[in-house]
């Protein structure tokens, strides 16, 4: 990207500190050093979205496409609102009204984008590894916003500074990830970042909803709910994603909810105050009931705030290492 210096003014660099990528693809491939810059950048911007003046003139004359191919409310939201809180120029792209469908390929969909001289691509997708597939292919910044059930990097680091926030640290948390494992990218970036940063963690769910392999990323598991809410400081609550779900996992929502829905009561019976998230959208009355989702203890409003600052950092990063 051929950017001048000056374009990325408004915000503190720490000085001689970059990213080790090019691309956001997913946690697997930052280091924590990576992590806590971002955390850093996000502090400073999370300043910056709570002033009267919300916009900065970090990324002015950048071009950020927002390319998705599935369905997204706050993802794709959260990453406007940072894309022009950082004055860059925004390009909405809808797979549902393109030429894709009419058969045309990812590749020359992005490369006819990048014609227009866009500068920075964030991508979401339901094959796993499309944004890294496209990484190899196209000359633009990428940006994972979720791949299939692959990786959702933006969320994990959200999550995880929603935690630090919380608590200061999220070395030494115990942190209860707990749902539809399976089916979920949210659950995997989540273990990569959590252990990155020392956390430990703990995956909980019907046997069905769990992967075969997940216990070999050095997470422990736990199939009864009441165990893992009284291990863990912090509960994220995952939403079956029936859309992924070509066949029943479970008899049917009311039992799921009977054995692994978080009720007031569940959480009134433990003997310590935890902490309750969700990355969203939340099916209340299925994994979580409304009045745990709108209680004291839950920070679900704090992740949503938090994420725009996070996804500002991410791609004001991103344009200053290229």
């Amino acid at each position: 990207m051929q950017k001048e210096p000056h374009r990325l003014a408004g915000v503190k660099k720490e000085r001689g500190k970059s990213l080790s990528v090019k691309h956001l693809l997913g946690i697997k491939d930052i280091t924590p050093a990576d992590i806590e810059l971002i955390f850093a950048t996000a502090d400073t911007f999370k300043s910056v979205i709570n002033r009267p003046i919300k916009k900065v003139p970090s990324l002015r004359d950048v071009t950020i496409a927002n390319i998705f191919f599935e369905n997204s409310t706050r993802t794709r939201i959260s990453f406007e609102l940072a894309e022009r809180r950082l004055s860059a120029d925004v390009l909405n792209f809808s797979a549902s009204a393109s030429s894709v469908k009419k058969g045309e390929t990812l590749i020359d969909t992005v490369n006819n984008i990048l014609a227009m001289k866009v500068d920075m691509i964030v991508m979401r997708h339901s094959s796993p590894g499309a944004c890294s597939f496209l990484s190899k292919h196209v000359n633009s910044i990428i940006v994972n916003a979720g791949d299939g059930t692959h990786e959702h990097p933006t969320q994990a680091l959200l999550d995880a500074y929603s935690i630090r926030e919380k608590y200061g640290s999220v070395r030494g948390k115990k942190i209860a990830i707990i749902g539809d494992i399976m089916h979920s990218r949210v659950a995997l970036s989540n273990i990569f970042c959590l252990q990155k940063l020392g956390a430990e963690v703990m995956v909980c769910g019907p046997p069905t909803l769990l992967p075969k392999y997940i216990g070999q990323l050095g997470v422990k598991v736990e199939f009864d709910l009441m165990k893992a809410l009284t291990w863990c400081d912090a509960a994220n609550m995952l939403r079956i994603q029936m859309e992924r779900q070509d066949i029943k996992y479970f008899p049917s929502l009311r039992e799921y909810t009977m054995l692994y829905g978080l009720t007031r009561q569940r959480l009134d019976s433990l003997d310590k105050k935890i902490t309750i998230m969700h990355p969203g959208p939340i099916n209340r009355g299925v994994e979580i009931t409304s009045d745990v989702a709108d209680s004291e203890q839950s920070i679900i409003l704090d992740q949503v705030e938090n994420g725009v600052a996070i996804r500002m950092a991410v791609l004001y990063l991103l344009a200053a290492k290229n």
